[in-house]
Formats: structure tokens, sequence, C-alpha cells
């Protein structure tokens, strides 16, 4: 396994600050023990009424499910560990759990749903909607492009790769639209959407501001639907995150540019605006970019922080729906702010540098990755190789700054 390989390199190895109480996104009380009620309703209970449901000798941690122990194990540095042990259990809940609820997110532009698992877990299922090898075309803008269910699972997997570990777990499920959707939804808006097409499928189409009409609906053969299911992060009333706004945010108007496709200079003024002007932000921003850069992903507008942890702290790589949509051409624009700061740091440089090489090639090592994903294949051929002509050019703008 070349992955395997890969993950025992020493550019792999390397060591994450000691993590204390304070680095940690929650503290556990030692003594709180989860369970699922006994009667099968819906609620936890905690400490003294679970004491009687729960085998003796077992710690409060052993009672949590998964998904609890990933939220748990969140610190300023790493979404997850890299030997993450809970992994393979998480991707697995998400592909095979049974979905007791189906709901529409609100916000956003296009439609997804959290679905709720019997243990209380919860995921954002995106729904697909355009085959493999259908590329974005060419006159598209990139802010009316489809969300594709794929990307979010090539998303995490490249992630990983890459090491940042910022993007929180994704497997592909295969839904059943009337069992796992309708039949389950409380959500009379979304109820309201469902309908049997003239070739007899399921379909449906929610409320978004975007694509949701009997013109865009999504729909089964004859109920059954590919999607996306990610694991979601703690709820926000928990674990509070800010938004920022990407410096180098597109314009999102037909015909203006933004400041950033103007002047060349200006990485300039953003080291000298808070939080750039010190610590890591400006690198791992430029990290983001690099892996939006391989995907092909231009809607970077915003990006997400743990409020407890300030400005000294990862970056989330959320909604990653956008990448993969083009194979046969590349947008240097999303590499700007590396061109433009010449900045990038040493281990990622290292590590770009290793999958460039024939025994770590990055698209054999994506391609490994997504093979044991449910809805294997992943991604259609040409996108893994555009990855390894697309990593070429990130290390030659590297090169190209090291030059000058």
């Amino acid at each position: 396994s070349k992955l395997a390989a890969l993950f025992e390199h020493p550019l792999y190895n390397i060591p994450i600050p000691e993590v204390t109480e304070k680095d940690k996104l929650f503290i556990v009380n030692p003594m709180e023990k989860f369970s699922l009620h006994s009667s099968g309703s819906d609620e936890w209970v905690s400490s003294s009424k679970a004491e009687t449901l729960l085998p003796t000798g077992k710690t409060a941690y052993d009672t949590y499910p998964t998904w609890l122990k990933f939220h748990v194990g969140i610190n300023r540095y790493e979404l997850y560990p890299r030997r993450d042990p809970l992994l393979p259990t998480l991707l697995q809940d998400l592909a095979t759990q049974r979905i007791v609820s189906s709901v529409q997110k609100s916000g956003g532009t296009q439609l997804k749903l959290i679905m709720t698992f019997p243990n209380y877990g919860q995921a954002l299922f995106k729904p697909m909607k355009q085959t493999r090898d259908q590329e974005t075309p060419i006159d598209f803008f990139y802010f009316s492009d489809f969300e594709r269910h794929n990307a979010e699972i090539a998303a995490f997997h490249l992630d990983r790769i890459l090491d940042f570990r910022r993007i929180p777990p994704v497997s592909g499920r295969l839904v059943n639209i009337t069992k796992e959707i309708r039949d389950v939804t409380t959500d009379k808006k979304l109820a309201k959407t469902f309908f049997i097409s003239p070739a007899g499928n399921v379909c449906f189409y929610g409320e978004c501001s975007y694509y949701c009409s009997t013109e865009h609906a999504l729909c089964g053969k004859p109920d059954r639907l590919e999607g996306s299911m990610a694991a979601l992060l703690p709820d926000k009333t928990l674990a509070k995150r800010r938004s920022w706004r990407s410096p180098w945010r597109r314009s999102y108007h037909k015909s203006k540019k933004a400041e950033w496709e103007l002047n060349p200079n200006y990485c300039a003024q953003v080291r000298e605006t808070p939080p750039y002007d010190r610590g890591r932000r400006l690198l791992d921003l430029i990290d983001m970019t690099i892996l939006d850069f391989l995907m092909g992903n231009m809607d970077r507008h915003h990006y997400e922080t743990f409020e407890k942890f300030g400005n000294d702290t990862f970056l989330l790589h959320l909604d990653n729906g956008r990448g993969f949509g083009t194979h046969s051409r590349d947008e240097p624009s999303i590499l700007a702010p590396l061109q433009q700061c010449c900045s990038i740091k040493k281990s990622t440089y290292l590590r770009l540098q290793l999958l460039a090489t024939q025994p770590y090639r990055l698209s054999d090592l994506l391609r490994e990755a997504l093979a044991t994903d449910p809805l294997a294949p992943v991604l259609a051929e040409p996108h893994l190789w555009a990855l390894d002509r697309r990593l070429g050019k990130v290390l030659a703008a590297v090169g190209h700054c090291l030059a000058r």
C-alpha cells in the first residue's frame, strides 16, 4: 500500500506541539457517562440514570458513540490525528447507520440535507447532481456551477494525503429516497417537493436559492440516489466558529474583478492586516489555496476557525463541492496567494515534493484512498491525472519564487 508507506514517512510523523487542556475543544468530565435511553426514546440520559444501563468498569469515553469521540478529539492543531483509530469506524457509520430523520439544511445556494442516526450522530448529505465524467461547461461562471457529491468525498481524502486534516470525514452512500428521506422527514417544506417522474422515478427538489425546482429535481433509479455524507462538526452553541472572509475572495460579479486580480502587490497590504500580520494564518491560507488549486475549486469565499482557539489555530476547509469540476484545464488564478506572497510552509513544500516522486505519486495515493469508498470509483481517471499536472505547477510556482 502506497498510502500506508506514505503515512510511515518521516515527513508524516513530525510531532504536533503538546496538547494541553486549553488546547482541547472540549474538556470532558470523566464521570459523565452517556447512553441511549433503554425505552428507545430519542433522549440522552447521563450520570446517575445511566449507571443502570452501562456495563460496570467502562469509562465515560467508552460509552460515547464514534461521532462524539471525534468531537472530543478536536484540538487547536488538528481536526483528527494522523493515526486516528476512529476514522474507519466513523466512515463506516456514515455509510451504513440507519437514518431516522432527514431535514433540509437552511442557507446555502443548493439543496443539502441533515441526516440523523439512532445514536444522535448527524451527517450533511449532498446528493448527486451529475455524472462523474461531466465537466463544468467552459462558459459557466464558477458561482453558478453545480456542487458535486464526489468532490466532497475526494476532497476529504486529498486533504488527509496532504496532511492538513482540516476537512471533517466524508463517505459516499447510496440512499433510498423513499425510505431514508421522504418517509422520515419532519420538514414540511421538503415533503411538499416529492413527486414521481414520467419515467417512474422518485424525485424531489427542496427549497433553495439555486437549482431547487422541478427542472433541477434530484431523481432516484427508481428511488436509489448517490450522495456524500459528511460528519457534522459540533453544534455552534457548544463550539462557536468564526467565519472569515478570504482576502483573495472573488468578486462574484460577471464583469468586475476583485482587488487582488488588479494589484500584483496586493499581498503586501494583506501582510499588514490582522490576523495575517503574525503567526501562521497566512501560511495556513496558502495551504488551503494549494488544496483548492489541486481540486480546481474557485469558490473559496470564506473559511472558518473555532473561536475558542483565537487566531492561533488551523482553518477549517469546509464546503468543497465545487472542486473536481474540470480536468482538461487548470485555473492559475487560484494560486494567487502563493504567487503574490511567495510564502509556503517548509513542511508543506517538502510533502508536495514527496508527492511528485514515483513511489508516492499523488494520483496513485488518492486512487488508493478512494477505492475503499462505497461509491468507488469516486473520480473519473482524468481528474486523477490532472492532480499530478497541477502539483507540478504548484512546485513550479514555488521554484519561481525561490529564483526571485
